[in-house]
């Protein structure tokens, strides 16, 4: 004889939590506890939290209750009018409704407010049915099979009990495809239950005898007999090892199929299979191989690999079977670091993750696993071969501080940028890098510390982009071509320009034709301006530039603008012992010699003008060659 033990079978995390909330509220309030209903579907367990002073009332039992009464809602969930009446005896509330049926619960609520009919494919008189009806005002209509449905509305939610048959739910969504004209479907049959029931089909059809243990009135454990019923006509369906026949225990040469119910705890399925068998010794035995799985030890730091079984976006929480006794928890803020994340749309229900533990589980607690302490582990790793191996990574800034920039590798790990590690040159405000990303260099990994400390640098990065910038641009600049470029820095002397990678001199005599006074009262930082090339030595890095070449040089009109004998407006830009030099336009001054500014004698220009002072004067020579204009102002002045 053999016995085969399906590798999904028995509790399932919903139910497993909702017996530890339970235990786990007895021993916090040290008083009778109770459950709204049998905490689950099996009478073994019910009978082991009696023991406990855990005890199941009905629902009209409630009146009976005192306030601060503890009071479990069980897995299955309840209707809201019940939740409200539960509330208004003010006793102390402890749900344990699973997170699938909760997640069906408020999907019901929401669309049934928008105006939609509510269909629930299951069996009306199931609590969990019952509950989830109450969501809508007990006005769902409810299905097993689409032959009792009769005309459906036009715009129609469909939802399912989370223990229901896959072949239930597609023929009733068929129907309702074919009639309604709006719909919205949920799959939400538990994906524990649909696993358990494809492992218990397909382990049914290589077996001699199947023997589904649970509770009889077991909604889950119901459907997995009938689903092997049609594969293995010797199907028994018993809630402990007390109820095998002695037929089967006896049975010689045959193959045993065993599965269980989500309400059946795995020391139910022990006893049974170490009763069918003909060692008794079976802890050891390979056909316990799942059982011996599921007690698997797990450590703070190890690496695990489960299946997402459920995702609540309301709780931003999601369960991973880990093989471990219970399924672990994987909060949102252990997936991923960035705001407002949509749970659903990082994980999938059925996808595979690899996570690392951080919390140990206990009777009452599932244990916690992070991906992004792995992610960090990770990240720590490709971080310390860039230090050795000096190759660059790709950080983003969080935020500035004082002396740097403090950014993340990965959105994890935190590295330190100084100010003078941030560009070649100074930077006034660093927090115009916030939210960017920076190709760095790790210069400093020391892990002697108790926190790591990482420490990145630009600069040798901006150095060498710099140096091939610096080569392209050189290669290309020409003596006597026109080039765009921006202000870079201003000097007394001038101002440097910055063309493609290079530094140009724009000196102050070449900024005009006219007088300029200082460089910034023509230019500003950043302004950005075309260029004469006036000289260029590629060996010694040196380039000279010009705005005044690409104007025309005044002088060369000035016979045609200023006629002699016109009278002119100039305003005195400077004095000379001889004289007061007069600008006509910028780059060309005139000369009012000292004897031509009064008709009275004068001993010093500056005794009868001023610097900035506009005046009228008559042009009386015009020398282009030389650049000369002689003005007089008392040829136009009769005093």
């Amino acid at each position: 004889m053999g016995i085969i033990l399906a590798k999904n079978s028995g509790f399932c995390y919903g139910v497993k939590r909702a017996v530890d909330m339970a235990i786990k509220a007895k021993e916090d309030f040290n008083k009778r506890i109770y459950t709204l209903g049998p905490l689950i579907h099996n009478n073994d367990v019910v009978n082991y939290l009696k023991d406990k002073d855990i005890f199941p009332i009905e629902l009209e039992d409630i009146d009976n209750l005192k306030e601060n009464d503890v009071i479990i809602i069980r897995s299955h969930g309840i209707s809201m009018d019940v939740l409200n009446k539960l509330k208004e005896k003010n006793l102390k509330i402890i749900d344990a409704t699973c997170t699938y049926v909760s997640n069906i619960q408020k999907k019901v609520q929401r669309y049934y407010s928008e105006g939609y009919a509510i269909l629930i494919v299951g069996d009306r008189t199931h609590p969990e049915v019952v509950g989830i009806n109450g969501w809508c005002n007990n006005s769902a209509i409810i299905s097993r099979d689409e032959r009792d449905l009769g005309k459906l509305p036009k715009k129609i939610c469909v939802v399912s009990q989370t223990t229901e048959k896959q072949e239930h739910w597609e023929k009733v969504l068929s129907k309702v495809i074919k009639e309604c004209k709006e719909i919205i479907a949920f799959n939400t049959i538990c994906s524990a239950t649909k696993v358990r029931q494809k492992a218990a089909e397909d382990l049914s059809k290589k077996t001699d005898v199947m023997v589904i243990i649970g509770g009889k009135n077991s909604s889950n454990t119901t459907k997995l007999f009938e689903i092997c019923k049609k594969n293995c006509i010797n199907t028994i369906h018993v809630e402990n090892a007390g109820e095998i026949p002695d037929n089967i225990i006896n049975k010689k040469n045959c193959i045993i199929g065993v599965t269980a119910g989500a309400s059946t705890p795995d020391w139910i399925i022990k006893e049974a299979i170490i009763k069918m068998s003909e060692d008794k010794n079976l802890e050891l035995n390979e056909q316990l191989e799942y059982m011996k799985k599921n007690d698997t030890r797990i450590s703070i730091g190890k690496i695990v690999e489960g299946e997402v079984t459920s995702i609540n976006t309301s709780n931003k929480e999601a369960f991973v079977n880990i093989g471990y006794k219970s399924d672990a928890l994987l909060p949102l803020n252990e997936l991923t670091k960035e705001d407002n994340a949509d749970l659903d749309s990082l994980l999938k229900k059925g996808e595979n993750i690899k996570a690392k533990v951080i919390r140990l589980g206990s009777e009452n607690h599932p244990p916690i696993i992070s991906v992004i302490e792995l992610d960090r582990e990770n990240a720590y790793k490709e971080i310390k071969e860039a230090f050795q191996n000096k190759t660059t990574i790709t950080v983003k800034v969080k935020e500035a501080v004082n002396g740097g920039l403090v950014s993340l590798y990965n959105g994890i790990v935190r590295l330190f940028i100084p100010a003078s590690h941030i560009e070649l040159n100074h930077i006034e405000d660093l927090s115009s890098y916030k939210g960017k990303e920076l190709t760095v260099n790790v210069i400093e990994f020391d892990e002697s510390k108790n926190n790591t400390r990482i420490v990145a640098s630009r600069r040798e990065i901006l150095k060498e982009e710099k140096k091939i910038q610096e080569e392209e641009t050189w290669a290309k600049l020409e003596k006597d071509t026109v080039v765009k470029g921006e202000v870079k820095r201003l000097t007394n002397f001038g101002a440097f320009i910055e063309i493609g990678a290079v530094d140009g001199l724009l000196h102050i005599t070449e900024m005009s034709w006219g007088r300029v006074s200082k460089p910034s009262d023509l230019l500003k930082i950043g302004d950005k301006i075309d260029v004469y090339i006036l000289d260029i030595d590629k060996e010694k890095k040196k380039l000279s530039l010009s705005i005044k070449k690409l104007q025309d040089d005044p002088w060369n009109s000035a016979d045609i603008k200023y006629p002699v004998g016109s009278i002119v407006l100039g305003r005195v830009v400077r004095f000379a012992p001889f004289g007061a030099f007069v600008e006509l336009e910028p780059g060309i001054d005139g000369l009012v010699h000292i004897s031509q500014i009064s008709h009275k004698r004068i001993e010093k220009a500056e005794d009868v003008l001023k610097i900035g002072e506009n005046i009228k004067a008559k042009i009386m020579n015009v020398d282009k060659e030389n650049k000369k204009i002689g003005l007089s102002i008392k040829e136009v002045n009769d005093i």
